[in-house]
């Protein structure tokens, strides 16, 4: 998918929640946002509301590592901005709002701590990030566009900083950092206004550098009320110092081995500590730490360790401790404005959020023993998902849902095959089902006459494996060396099958590992012929098994690795396969005679692994020096590597022969997007698969103008005829050229067999005859561009906005109303994905009931439009894009309803007993002028009779004229561009970015190129002169300045 193309996705999240083991967290500014980062990578974001009632919305995904640290990125203004580091040193800025990726960097180095910083320059804010972690210095980051812009650094005894914080001065212009090292020496560093400035990469040294004896501090922070105390956490105690001089107040030991985790200021008195297991507890300072006091650091040079001050409130956990993989993470924030909410925040493993609200005032009762604060509220993910009603779909699940039990079987592996557009996928209990995507989605998303059906759609489901399946591969898609029957599964049986797709019989099965098959691959273009028809297994005794598919055995196993298997390269010049292991250890085979060449550690590992991801020399070169390479094959003793010469040379013939043919076609290169692809994702290797529909907006177009132009003979096409005639387009211009390629081979082929030891060619024939008269069996013959349309737009449409309009699309477009709220997602810079969990219904019920008079029921299908429009302005534009560009694209073709398309080729079961059965038949064209005339008289009638809902097959239903149909496009597009904003209302409405329509004003695309031009237009006439005036004012700084000031001084922009 290129960065340019317009693509959406769509997610069936399933019932069971993505693990979310949490690793940090961060409360934004207005405290209506919680973040969480997890340790497989991903962002949660929650909202939360006044009454402290917290909802997940959205997961970002974009980390390929745990999540280290967050902070927010921006001053509370209108924009809020958060940026997260990992462990393998990626950073990325977001928007909170709609989880969008603004920039994204890798640095050498991983963070453990952010601090934002904002300071004014002349009338300017600007904002950094300072970062500190596994380097000796502290990092400072623009908070724009991530650049390290200079460092701080120590001169005495530089080492890792492990905790540092920011003290605003208001009396001076200066602000300084106070770190604490690893090794326990306190640091200060000035920042100026003048350092600040600073965009070269001089070095700040430290103003002082002081032992406070802190070994292991977890961490430091300033209080904020007085600012005129410190507070350092260290596992086993913590101690307040001066933060003038930086001279102990007061120091208190940890009881019963509990190791502080960190710790924070909640009032000038009042300090909150909390443990590794989860614990917190709240002290009251004594005199001698209070500024305000008369006693004030009357301790200071005295041993004060033994004094320890109350305990006010004691936070317990839950009572029931279950056992938690990791450590709980707790933090402390407070409100800055309305409401005034002190909160303790704490995530676990199991992906839960706890809060507690902090009360001012202390216990009335004696101090004798500490109080315990009540938990204001507690929410899991999987909790979020089982109050759910309906529960949220997976995609295959009314096929997964057994007799007499509740829960669906598990999805545990999947692949899409785009060419035939069918989803396969392996279960928890063994089994494999084929099933047609675009069907199956319907069935979960979408209400209509399939809803009724058992069993629907037709699938076909494959049994062999005696328990899960791990992985499945489709090589055909990969590479089309492969026999595009061939389907490949893994499982926890240590087996690995080999299916025939079409006749959904086992070809073959592997059983040459010692434990669960984990990875299924295929290896490079340029590997010996042999190889090249193998597919690569991997399983969890650290083995690696190549499996050829044509001869039907296993050709090498490599199984001496001593630890679990993370990397496989390769390195097919050499006939090398490397395998990487988790010990950082190496080991070199060889393919042809699964020898072990060689096992390395350390810094020649890490280069193998480097060299293998080269660049490999271009199949030219070799031809150009025959005897190099005789030469490197002879000294290898590689058979492969003289086949191969061989063959580049019938390859070259080949290459020149078709070169010449497409010359003479002067084709256009085919568009090689699929309209939708479907991509299983888990969070965790333990969890079942989720899956995300990525329509790809530009190429369903494209397939839509294509069907369009072969219109003549409308031929429904089943997957197989599809496949099997891909350039159906260009036959008669390349027939000649194939028949004398087929000489030429012949030929070739009879003068060179000798020197080949393979008879590759014979086999290839053998197939082809055996695939002619084995009937393929086809699932369900559909139009698989139509039902993406028809599922795509079915999906995006604002239902519930525009009653008639409704009618028009249900009855005379064929769309179907969706019965659920759907998850959608934002695919924004590099590939970074936020996708919005189903429960973020449930805070947008809340803002819609506010709306809404009070006490009525908000059906699904409001839900379902303000939804879609009021998630976020980024959501908002890119569908409001594909909406309009894609009913444009409809509008132009001939009778483009998807009335009647649905469940063709269907069994005939008859209907239950009181449902209308709708016509099955597409109505048909019309292409006669004359007759159009009499159409659009009659369109009014028919429509009229179709829309009275009587469902039985009538007279109106011939006239499903092209015209009334394409006037119900035209009204949706209208709809859609114009009257949005006036429907949905303001307070509900995210107006769609002007800066990302700006950037489509050239798309490639014709039709998303007109959608974005009408849009903008819409939006700028929308906002008024005064919204103009503002837009202009906002974007003027970053113009550049070429106009002469003297001359254009009286023009007014």
């Amino acid at each position: 998918m290129s960065g340019n193309s317009l693509v959406l996705p769509i997610v069936l999240w399933g019932r069971n929640a993505p693990t979310h083991c949490i690793s940090s967290l961060l409360v934004m500014d207005d405290l209506a946002t919680i973040i969480s980062g997890c340790h497989d990578g991903q962002i949660c974001i929650w909202d939360m509301t006044p009454d402290l009632e917290i909802n997940p919305r959205a997961l970002l995904f974009g980390h390929t590592a745990s999540v280290t640290c967050l902070s927010k990125a921006s001053a509370s203004g209108d924009k809020q901005y958060m940026v997260s580091a990992s462990e393998s040193g990626e950073m990325c800025l977001w928007d909170v709002n709609d989880g969008r990726c603004i920039e994204f960097t890798k640095l050498a180095c991983a963070h453990t701590g952010i601090q934002f910083y904002q300071f004014t320059i002349g009338t300017q804010r600007e904002g950094r990030l300072l970062c500190n972690g596994h380097y000796p210095e502290i990092l400072v980051v623009d908070a724009t566009s991530l650049e390290v812009l200079y460092s701080l650094v120590s001169k005495i005894s530089p080492d890792w900083i492990s905790s540092m914080s920011i003290i605003r001065s208001h009396r001076t212009q200066e602000d300084t950092v106070v770190a604490v090292s690893v090794t326990g020496i306190l640091k200060v560093w000035i920042i100026t206004a003048e350092v600040s400035r600073m965009q070269d990469m001089d070095p700040v040294f430290e103003e002082e550098s002081k032992p406070i004896y802190c070994q292991g501090c977890q961490s430091i922070s300033f209080c904020t009320f007085t600012q005129l105390s410190l507070l350092v956490v260290c596992s086993k105690y913590w101690r307040v110092f001066d933060a003038g001089d930086f001279s102990l107040l007061c120091s208190v030991p940890s009881e019963n081995d509990q190791a502080w985790t960190g710790g924070e200021f909640i009032a000038a008195d009042k300090v909150i500590i909390w443990t590794e297991d989860g614990c917190s507890y709240i002290y009251k300072l004594p005199a001698s730490c209070l500024p305000a006091s008369e006693h004030f650091r009357s301790d200071v040079g005295k041993t004060a360790e033994g004094s320890i001050p109350p305990l006010v409130y004691s936070i317990a956990d839950r009572a029931d401790k279950q056992l938690l993989i990791c450590p709980p993470v707790t933090r402390f924030f407070y409100g800055r404005r309305e409401p005034f909410h002190k909160l303790l925040v704490q995530g676990d493993s199991a992906g839960r959020l706890t809060l507690w609200s902090i009360p001012d005032t202390s216990p009335l009762q004696p101090l004798s023993s500490a109080a315990e604060l009540q938990v204001s509220s507690t929410i899991s993910l999987q909790e979020a998902f089982d109050k759910l009603t309906p529960l949220p779909a997976g995609i295959i699940d009314q096929l997964s849902v057994l007799p007499g039990s509740e829960e669906p079987i598990k999805v545990t592996a999947s692949v899409y095959i785009p060419s035939q557009g069918r989803l396969v996928c392996g279960r928890e209990d063994g089994s494999i089902i084929l099933v047609p995507a675009t069907q199956t989605a319907i069935v979960q998303l979408l209400q209509g006459e399939h809803m009724l059906r058992r069993g629907w759609p037709p699938h076909r489901t494959l049994r062999g494996h005696r328990n899960k399946v791990t992985c499945l591969l489709y090589p055909h898609q990969v590479s089309p060396r492969y026999d595009q029957r061939s389907l490949v599964s893994g499982g926890v049986d240590f087996s690995v099958i080999v299916w025939d797709i079409f006749t959904g019989e086992m070809k073959h099965i592997f059983c040459v590992h010692g434990g669960e098959i984990t990875q299924l691959l295929v290896p490079p273009e340029n590997c010996s012929t042999r190889v090249q028809h193998c597919v690569c297994s991997v399983a969890s005794d650290h083995s690696v098994g190549l499996l050829s598919l044509r001869e039907r055995k296993c050709i090498m196993l490599a199984s001496r690795h001593l630890f679990p298997i993370q990397v496989i390269k390769w390195r097919p010049c050499d006939d090398y396969l490397v395998v990487g292991c988790s010990d950082g250890s190496v080991y070199v085979w060889q393919m042809d005679t699964g020898a072990l060449d060689r096992c390395v550690m350390g810094i020649t590992a890490v280069e193998i692994l480097n060299a293998c991801d080269e660049a490999v020399p271009a199949a030219v070169d070799a031809l150009n020096h025959p005897a190099v390479n005789l030469k490197q094959a002879m000294t290898r003793r590689s058979l492969a590597a003289l086949k191969n010469m061989a063959q580049h040379k019938l390859q070259t013939l080949a290459t020149n022969l078709l070169a010449a043919d497409n010359a003479d076609k002067g084709n256009l290169p085919k568009y090689s997007h699929n309209a939708l692809v479907v991509q299983a994702m888990k969070t965790n290797l333990t969890d079942p698969d989720m899956h995300v529909l990525f329509f790809d907006v530009e190429a369903v177009i494209i397939q839509l103008l294509t069907e369009e132009a072969q219109r003549p003979n409308p031929t429904l096409v089943s997957p197989e005829t599809l496949q099997k005639a891909p350039g159906g387009v260009d036959k008669g211009g390349s027939f000649l050229a194939n028949k004398i390629f087929k000489q030429v081979k012949e030929t070739i082929k009879e003068n060179i067999k000798e020197h080949l030891l393979d008879e590759d060619e014979d086999e290839e024939e053998e197939m082809r005859r055996r695939e002619e008269k084995s009937k393929s069996l086809s699932l369900l013959e559909y139009n698989l561009t139509m039902d993406t349309a028809k599922l795509f737009m079915s999906c995006l449409h604002a239902w519930g906005l525009n009653g008639t309009l409704d009618e028009v699309c249900l009855s005379r477009l064929g769309m179907l109303r969706p019965h659920t709220p759907i998850s959608f997602g934002l695919i924004s810079r590099g590939g970074h994905m936020s996708l919005m969990l189903p429960t973020y219904k449930d805070s947008l019920l809340r803002q819609l009931a506010r709306g809404s008079a009070e006490g009525r029921k908000l059906s699904v299908s409001e839900i379902v439009g303000k939804g879609t429009y009021g998630v976020s302005r980024a959501v908002t534009t890119q569908h409001l894009l594909s909406v309009i560009s894609l009913a444009n694209t409809l509008m132009g073709m001939t009778n483009a309803t998807f009335v009647g398309e649905h469940m063709k080729k269907a069994p005939a079961r008859p209907p239950r007993p009181g449902t209308p059965e709708t016509p099955k038949k597409t109505a048909p064209q019309v292409s006669n002028p004359a007759l159009q005339g009499q159409i659009k008289q009659a369109a009014a009638a028919s429509t009229t009779a179709l829309t009275t809902g009587t469902g039985a097959p009538h007279a109106g239903s011939t006239f499903h004229s092209s015209h009334s149909v394409n006037e119900g496009w035209s009204q949706l597009a209208a709809m859609h561009c114009v009257m949005l904003p006036d429907l949905l209302g303001l307070d509900k409405f995210r107006p769609p970015l002007l800066e990302m329509l700006a950037r489509r004003w050239q798309d490639r695309c014709l039709e998303v190129r007109e959608a974005a031009q009408a849009l903008l237009l819409a939006e700028l006439r929308r906002i008024g002169q005064s919204g103009r005036k503002d837009t202009i004012d906002a974007w003027a700084p970053y113009l550049p300045q070429y106009v002469d000031t003297v001359s254009s001084q009286g023009k007014a922009v």
